[in-house]
């Protein structure tokens, strides 16, 4: 049986991109083995001098460019406090917060290697902001899909700090 670990990204200075993910995502350090940080949120960043030299030297794949096909997802109950935040660190944005079909508000940006991160809101938050704009649960299902008791359940939550529009 094989047991899926985490995903890893290439950074380029290791330094930088563990500031990022600590100090601007608020991500706790698991494991800092100098050239690879494991964030306990389950995911791992690794320096790219040293991941080369473990995949076959500079001639390595990574010598191309970078993706844009796979992103890092987090997600935060205060997404208007998280959104200042990197817009005082500029970050650089890919878009601000905007409602995703289902009704989800996001953003998107890039880390300091370019990577794509979304930070969202929380769907008990999403759900609980709908509520508050006046919305039922059968329309919060319905422009959701999500599940009545799902919806249900995050109704009956008590957050200390809700994002409203």
């Amino acid at each position: 049986m094989i047991k899926f670990v985490c995903p890893l990204i290439v950074v380029d200075e290791i330094i930088v991109s563990k500031r990022f993910y600590e100090e601007l995502l608020g991500q706790n350090v698991k494991f800092d083995f100098v050239e690879n940080v494991t964030f306990e949120g389950g995911f791992s960043i690794h320096q790219k001098t040293h991941f080369q030299d473990l995949i076959g030297g500079e001639n390595s794949i990574l010598s191309g460019k970078k993706s844009n096909n796979s992103e890092l997802y987090f997600e935060t109950e205060e997404i208007e406090a998280v959104s200042e935040k990197l817009k005082s660190a500029d970050v650089v944005f890919i878009h601000h917060i905007k409602e995703q079909p289902w009704g989800q508000r996001v953003m998107r940006l890039r880390d300091p290697d370019g990577h794509i991160i979304e930070v969202g809101e929380t769907l008990e938050s999403m759900i609980l902001r709908f509520a508050n704009n006046g919305m039922s649960t059968d329309w919060i299902c319905h422009k959701s899909s999500l599940p009545a008791e799902f919806v249900e359940k995050a109704l009956q939550r008590k957050p200390l700090n809700l994002d409203k529009d």
